[in-house]
């Protein structure tokens, strides 16, 4: 997948560029083109100058970018943000590329974000593994927690790299998050499964588990929805 390319977004923006709100900080999971676009980064440097939060290995992808605060993270490596806020680069099962000859010469992961006693956790693109346990064993049990449940068809190719929706509740119940939403999934037309497949089979995943369907949702584009969690 490469912008001049393809495929096409298959839904508008939830919010356009133009119409963003202040932006601080900008988090990158890993190098692949539909997470990491170099056309989209310098135009939110150029609006905002952000500080930049960058996997192992991408530095010398984005440097030349021009952002004045950028920081290349390991797996479990702390960085504190401002007054209060300390994100931790998590470990998760995916791969890093932009070519044919640069497989894995980056790190890829998620992020746990955590201030005033609060935990959000984002996954990143992951495929289902131990690392949801170890999370929460060594950093704590989540508020919210982002899980992908799209791009999972065929599995024979996919299961390494993405979880389908009912690894992700599996992945919801390892971390122990109170609140989880779905994500990465209905933006491009990627995999085999329809474009709307992930959240039917999330719908029917949690009522086999007994989750409720309140507990681990999904949001349409540009949907606010507001979480009160009592601080730990």
């Amino acid at each position: 997948m490469v912008r001049w390319a393809g495929p096409r977004r298959a839904r508008k923006l939830g919010v356009a560029l133009d119409d963003l709100p202040q932006i601080g900080l900008i988090l990158l999971s890993h190098n692949h083109y539909d997470h990491l676009d170099l056309a989209t980064l310098r135009r939110l440097r150029q609006a905002f100058s952000p500080a930049l939060l960058v996997a192992a290995g991408d530095a010398r992808l984005v440097g030349p970018l021009g952002f004045n605060d950028m920081r290349e993270l390991d797996w479990w490596d702390e960085t504190p943000i401002g007054d209060g806020l300390k994100i931790t680069f998590m470990p998760a099962q995916h791969s890093s590329a932009r070519g044919l000859f640069d497989r894995h010469r980056s790190l890829w992961g998620g992020y746990m974000i955590e201030s005033r006693g609060r935990r959000i956790y984002f996954s990143g693109d992951t495929g289902y593994s131990r690392h949801f346990s170890d999370i929460r064993l060594r950093v704590g049990t989540p508020d919210i927690a982002m899980l992908g449940i799209g791009s999972y068809e065929p599995r024979w190719f996919m299961e390494p790299i993405h979880m389908n929706p009912a690894e992700a509740v599996r992945a919801h119940a390892d971390l122990g998050a109170r609140h989880s939403i779905g994500m990465h999934f209905g933006t491009f037309q990627l995999t085999p499964e329809a474009i709307d497949q992930p959240q039917a089979d999330l719908k029917a995943a949690l009522s086999q588990s007994g989750i409720s369907d309140r507990e681990f949702v999904t949001l349409q584009e540009g949907e606010t929805r507001i979480y009160r969690i009592p601080a730990a």
